[in-house]
């Protein structure tokens, strides 16, 4: 099954909630900033996979007050900052990531588990890993998703798909 691949035109619309168990770990600048192997999983139509990481598995992240979007299928999100410079002995410009990641503090009932947890921009942090793989974040600066070797497309974001 590790070697099986998932087309995200399989995936339901609605989307779909699934817990999963593959190592999932966010990096920035050297510093884990998230790392658990009790993660989330949002499936939906054309679009890369977006793993939820429970807060307590996330560290060096604080809320950002200037954003805020709405999804039809789990609610209002929320965005959170990335910022690792109290890790980081040296001045260093890129150790603070604006909106990052978003959680939903208040989602419907279909997706009440994922209250609180949090997704990341593959895009805007320094690296993402599922089981060890590094994923290609989801193209578009709206889109979280993240693909790897075992996701296939074509993919909501990339070039001519803004009225899918």
């Amino acid at each position: 099954m590790a070697n099986e691949t998932e087309s995200v035109w399989d995936y339901p619309r609605p989307p779909r909630l699934e817990h999963r168990t593959e190592h999932i770990r966010v990096v920035h600048r050297g510093i884990v900033i998230a790392e658990s192997r009790n993660t989330l999983r949002v499936l939906e139509t054309s679009h890369p996979p977006v793993y939820y990481i429970p807060p307590a598995d996330v560290a060096y992240v604080v809320a950002s007050a200037r954003r805020s979007s709405y999804c039809e299928w789990k609610g209002q999100a929320r965005y959170f900052t990335v910022d690792v410079s109290p890790a980081i002995e040296t001045l260093d410009a890129h150790a603070v990531c604006v909106d990052a990641a978003w959680s939903y503090p208040r989602p419907t009932a279909a997706f009440a588990e994922i209250a609180d947890h949090l997704a990341f921009y593959a895009s805007r942090v320094d690296e993402c890993t599922v089981d060890g793989e590094r994923v290609i974040a989801q193209a578009g600066d709206f889109y979280g998703g993240w693909i790897t070797s075992r996701i296939v497309g074509p993919f909501k974001g990339e070039p001519g798909t803004s009225r899918w």
